[in-house]
């Protein structure tokens, strides 16, 4: 499976529903997740525009390390310290950016970098029930200000 594995390959939840026009081929990788088999990142998204939906990318960086041989037991046991991390929790895809195999002293392991992605219908990030404005000063605008939010973007 790691051959199968590589940057661009992207993981979606299983309980995600796409739009009728987009057809991903997917395999089960582990509980909760599968692994799109027919398209890379760019592929998908290009895809998922096209259906008016979006692809939202988190800006943050998530790594995880595994010891042992580069073999798929290694980077499965990195992608699930990866997919089980609380940030990941809101999101419904993840983007492998990186897998590296090295060994230091003699102790192989497997270095993993990804990025949480999000596929949204709609053309926009904020539902426009949640939508509201506020006066500067405002208890609303005071609470927002202090929230810690994830950046994403498009990806179109």
């Amino acid at each position: 499976m790691s051959e199968k594995i590589k940057a661009g390959s992207i993981l979606i939840k299983e309980n995600l529903s796409l739009p009728i026009s987009v057809t991903v081929d997917s395999e089960a990788y582990s509980p909760g997740w599968k692994l799109v088999r027919n398209l890379d990142g760019y592929g998908l998204a290009r895809t998922i525009v096209k259906a008016h939906w979006n692809f939202f990318y988190v800006a943050r960086e998530m790594r995880a390390i595994a010891f042992g041989s580069a073999s798929p037991g290694t980077l499965h046991r990195a992608l699930k310290r990866i997919v089980t991390k609380p940030e990941g929790q809101h999101y419904n895809a993840l983007e492998i950016t990186r897998v590296v195999a090295k060994r230091f002293l003699g102790v192989s392991f497997m270095r993993v970098t990804a990025n949480f992605r999000h596929i949204l219908e709609g053309t926009g990030v904020i539902p426009i029930k949640g939508f509201v404005l506020g006066t500067p000063g405002s208890v609303r605008n005071e609470e927002a200000a202090t929230k810690r939010y994830a950046t994403m973007t498009s990806s179109s």
